[in-house]
């Protein structure tokens, strides 16, 4: 018989990690946060060596033009889910995933999994922690930037993991 005991999927919101790790943070006009450019295949390894995720799930909005940037982070092992864009007042794509990976984590791939990884710092999401705790399949929240926390994951201390103490490891070099 075949046990799917401890399989550990990743939910990652793109765009929370990207800007997260990669925008600077300013308060009171002193930057607080330097930004850096995340190795999305370094990410991955990391995922996989550090909580032994077997599927990471990366949630993406959708542009044509990104097909080359797809087709690598499919090559480094995420499964993409996409979500279309449409564009703001200011012309700039949109895609908000959260629907859609708290849609994957409870119904599409929740018999799958044993234990899940949500990547964000998104307080949007803190019904599916507390659901994820609740039925005892969360394992860890890891947040891209500190200094960009929600308020609402004051609760999940025991859970959070900050990449930015990863940083050396995870930081793209040309």
């Amino acid at each position: 018989m075949n046990s799917k005991k401890n399989i550990t999927y990743a939910f990652i919101d793109s765009q929370n990690l990207n800007l997260g790790t990669s925008k600077d943070i300013f308060k009171n006009n002193k930057k607080i946060y330097s930004g850096w450019k995340l190795d999305y295949r370094k990410f991955r390894i990391y995922l996989t060596d550090k909580f032994h995720v077997k599927k990471a799930i990366l949630f993406i909005g959708y542009i044509k033009t990104n097909e080359t940037l797809y087709k690598r982070l499919e090559a480094y092992g995420y499964d993409l889910v996409f979500k279309p864009t449409v564009k703001d007042s200011q012309g700039k794509p949109k895609g908000n995933v959260d629907a859609e990976l708290v849609l994957h984590a409870v119904a599409i791939q929740y018999s799958k999994y044993d234990k899940a990884v949500i990547v964000s710092g998104d307080g949007d999401f803190y019904c599916l922690h507390e659901y994820l705790e609740k039925t005892k399949k969360l394992s860890k929240i890891i947040i891209p930037n500190a200094k960009n926390e929600s308020s609402l994951l004051k609760q999940f201390q025991k859970y959070k993991i900050f990449i930015v103490f990863d940083k050396k490891k995870l930081e793209y070099k040309h």
